[in-house]
């Protein structure tokens, strides 16, 4: 058993030994003297010479705004965090060979400092391959074109870039004074990401592996590194866990002296166009880190905490724009309840679990099958904790410890910071609930007024790039647009076409990905698509064609490209063969045929989409229902704070530009097995606005209505809350003193709490019934044992206030205590909204 910090003399030489391991001999005295170095031993990560538990959260700097920064770092150490995760964006910070950005959404070292300035550590995951489902793993395209380069595996073009790059990460940490050996924020970084998953693709893997960890541990960054999912992690790198239940599915650190990190703990599931909804409970996350802190977890990382939103191209292949929208923090940055407050409640139960988690002996206690409790004890200091557990996933119970039955609803965790209190269930929510709603603004239909251009539907003689044949995508794109325009010609004599009038030629192209738009003789005929599992797709359509020459025109293109996976510089796209079906003379083969190709859409080279440049064409009255066409309108931003939304599910698929700034790729033609789109209402954040006269220009692919798109603003202003006299107490109501869990406000019951956001006061309450009511949040229904003056209770104590606490018994709401089956649970809606004069 390890010694509390207070008698911890022997550990300063376990932590100075840690250190020697983790850096070189020169550099250990002087970063054991700042008292800043990050060390580690088998139970945590050792911050200025302490044990620490660690409540991280995924937050990627360019997946949101600079001027959403502070919010979100704030919001999420209000919900228990005191770490901040993130990657670092190589094909951002570096899109073209030795011209950096770090600029806008792309300063890494402002974001840095801002969480720094909240005083929160930070996780810098290097990578540079990342995966993030951003474009290319984050991986830049011209490395793509470097001679003999074969990515992430012993081949020394790309170790040498790699290296390269990292170097100068760390490099620009350290003039930053970043590092917490420096007295910056970095506690921990990242090197490789998720190896494992491609390993066994490169012979020379393992090389590479042990490799990359030499020379990340070689760059004297005075805090451990991490490789995440690699069993083999070398050296002093610590090896973590990714994924959905760390705490049964990790088989552990490699070595004794490593901790327990769990890297990504994932919120939701991230989605990409064509997936139905996805979502994941707070009780079932919650219980995922309970059960990895009872099993000797220090650290784990929501992956994500806030999303956030794909901006431009950034996404990786077929990626939606919106991110981890089901994160506690959603992609507008509001608090997702009760996935924010019941995580909140959790790290304060397991924080006060501090002292026997990070210094506790620990062992197990079995009960029937399924329930078991995990404890950690300091005698001497009177110090217990218990992790009180039901695995079951349809089977509640009771379990006696130490003399007290304690009930476990199924897949449960109690925590018992004494032993004896529960303080935290994680099936039973205290915390509020919310729903978000899409308001339409008033600026949506006021001058909505819509012009057009069309882009001119290449022909064979105008493309300038040749060949026998289609070219590859990727190659001719070379990821500065999404699109590629591939045209050719053929003629045709009066008897090559069909005689019969039930039977017309067929356009069948065999497309290695992701989509493309057809067009005969100037006229579109048909779209196409491959998914994110097959890219690849034939298309099929019937067309007419005449005698004499014919034009065809295939606007094929990427929707981002492939972020995972081995070899992905040899990753392939765009038309493949063509052939022309359904003629007298048999089947046309044009596939060697000559071909021309046009990069990109004229409007993206004219920059049609910025105010400056917008004029450079001729815009038309607006037509619905027109392909490979721009659309542009004015508007006003909507008034107040709350943030704004572009609603496009009247149009098909394209991208969406608010005075030059892109909102990202929309696709709200390809619908998900429910028959729905997967995301039709698109983030504009505020800070791309102006408070008048407003550039909207909308690229549409194939056809959709200009005039229905909605500007919108976004509220989660319907709060709720769902709380049984079975629950615990809230866990505001408990603080440790001297080793010992005590009630701060003396008899501790169940309490259900409302709260609107920032000057905000309850308006209304929309529904309340206390005994058995039933549903959620939006859809409460009364059950049994219902009292009607729950309602009147609720509203005295709640309208017009920012908050309110309502007690859950009988008595208050004038309930029949003996009501046969009664769970005495208090369910209220409530309205919130703008604080007026009066209040």
């Amino acid at each position: 058993m390890a010694a509390p910090p207070e008698t911890a003399a022997s550990r300063s030489l376990a932590g100075l030994f840690l250190l020697l391991l983790v850096l070189p001999s020169t550099d250990a005295a002087r970063q054991l003297a700042d008292q800043q170095a990050v060390t580690y031993d088998g139970r945590s990560l050792i911050i200025n010479g302490r044990r620490e538990l660690l409540f991280s959260g995924s937050v990627h700097y360019p997946r949101s705004t600079p001027e959403m920064w502070p919010d979100i770092i704030k919001k999420a150490k209000e919900g228990g965090l005191n770490t901040i995760q993130t990657y670092v964006f190589w094909n951002a910070h570096e899109p073209l060979y030795g011209q950096f950005n770090f600029e806008g959404r792309y300063d890494l070292v402002k974001f840095i400092k801002l969480v720094q300035a909240h005083g929160m550590y930070v996780t810098l995951r290097i990578g540079p391959f990342i995966q993030a489902e951003w474009n290319h793993g984050g991986l830049p395209y011209w490395l793509r074109e470097v001679a003999n380069i074969t990515f992430r595996t012993d081949n020394q073009p790309y170790m040498f870039h790699m290296e390269r790059f990292t170097k100068m990460i760390v490099q620009k940490m350290k003039d930053e004074k970043l590092f917490a050996n420096q007295g910056g924020p970095i506690i921990l970084a990242q090197i490789e990401n998720e190896y494992n998953n491609v390993a066994r693709a490169f012979q020379g893997g393992a090389n590479y592996i042990q490799w990359a960890g030499n020379m990340a541990v070689g760059l004297n960054v005075g805090v451990p590194w991490v490789m995440c999912k690699q069993n083999d992690a070398p050296g002093p790198v610590i090896n973590a866990c990714n994924g959905r239940n760390c705490g049964d599915t990790f088989a552990g650190p490699n070595h004794p002296s490593k901790p327990a990190l769990w890297t990504e703990n994932w919120t939701a599931q991230y989605r990409v166009f064509g997936d139905p909804p996805s979502q994941r409970s707070a009780e079932d996350l919650a219980y995922s880190v309970a059960r990895f802190f009872s099993k000797n977890g220090t650290l784990t990382n929501y992956y994500m905490y806030h999303g956030g939103t794909n901006f431009g191209r950034t996404g990786a292949a077929f990626v939606m724009t919106r991110y981890y929208d089901e994160a506690p923090l959603d992609e507008y940055g509001l608090q997702k309840e009760p996935k924010w407050g019941h995580l909140k409640d959790l790290h304060n139960a397991l924080k006060l679990c501090r002292k026997g988690l990070l210094w506790g002996t620990p062992s197990v206690q079995k009960f029937d099958a399924g329930f078991e409790a995990r404890l950690y004890e300091i005698p001497e200091s009177k110090v217990c904790v218990a992790f009180l557990t039901n695995t079951n996933v349809k089977k509640d119970g009771v379990v006696n410890f130490r003399g007290v039955e304690y009930y476990l609803p199924r897949r449960s965790i109690s925590i018992l910071p004494d032993c004896k209190t529960v303080v935290f269930n994680s099936q039973q929510v205290n915390s509020q609930h919310n729903a978000r709603t899409f308001d339409i603004a008033k600026a949506s239909k006021e001058n909505n007024q819509w012009q057009m251009y069309t882009e001119q539907i290449p022909t064979s003689r105008d493309a300038n790039v040749v060949s026998k044949g289609p070219l590859e995508l990727l190659n001719m794109t070379k990821d500065t647009t999404d699109y590629l325009w591939y045209t050719t010609s053929f003629r045709l004599d009066d008897d090559d076409l069909p005689m019969r009038h039930d039977i017309r030629p067929v356009l069948q192209v065999s497309n290695l990905g992701h989509a493309m738009h057809a067009f005969v003789n100037g006229k579109y005929i048909g779209s196409g698509h491959g998914t994110k599992i097959e890219k690849s797709f034939v298309f099929q359509k019937p067309m007419d064609l005449k005698a004499g020459v014919n034009q065809i025109a295939i606007l094929g293109l990427t929707v981002g490209l492939p972020d995972s996976g081995a070899y992905l510089e040899h990753r392939l796209s765009g038309v493949h063969t063509v052939v022309i079906q359904g003629l007298n003379a048999g089947t046309l083969d044009l596939s060697q045929n000559l071909w021309r190709h046009q990069v990109g859409l004229t409007g993206e080279h004219l920059g049609i989409f910025d105010e400056q440049r917008a004029n450079v064409v001729k815009w038309e009255e607006a037509q619905s229902d027109a392909a490979a066409t721009w659309y542009k309108r004015y508007f006003d931003a909507p008034s107040g704070n709350d943030p704004v939304a572009v609603g496009l599910s009247s149009m098909g698929k394209g991208q969406v530009w608010i005075n030059g700034e892109s909102i990202g790729r929309f696709w709200v033609s390809y619908l998900s097995p429910l028959g729905k789109a997967s995301q039709s209402i698109y983030h504009l954040p505020r800070s791309f606005l102006k408070p008048k006269n407003n550039l909207m220009v909308v690229f549409e692919e194939h056809g959709g209505k200009p005039k229905d798109i909605e500007i919108l603003t976004v509220k989660r202003d319907n709060i709720c809350t769902f709380v049984s006299a079975q629950h615990p107490a809230q866990i505001g109501t408990w603080s440790r003193e001297d080793s010992q869990i005590r009630s701060v406000v003396g008899d501790a019951k169940p309490e259900a709490r409302l709260k609107c956001g920032e000057k905000k006061v309850i308006r209304s309450i929309v529904f309340a019934s206390f005994g058995n009511p039933d549903g959620m949040c939006g859809n409460f229904t009364v059950g049994s044992c219902h009292t009607p003056q729950a309602k009147s209770v609720v509203e005295k104590a709640c309208l017009g206030k920012e908050s309110c606490a309502l007690p859950v018994s009988a008595e208050a709401y004038g309930a029949d205590a003996g009501c046969p089956g009664t769970t005495a649970t208090l369910a209220v809606q409530a309205k919130c909204a703008r604080k007026s004069k009066k209040d």
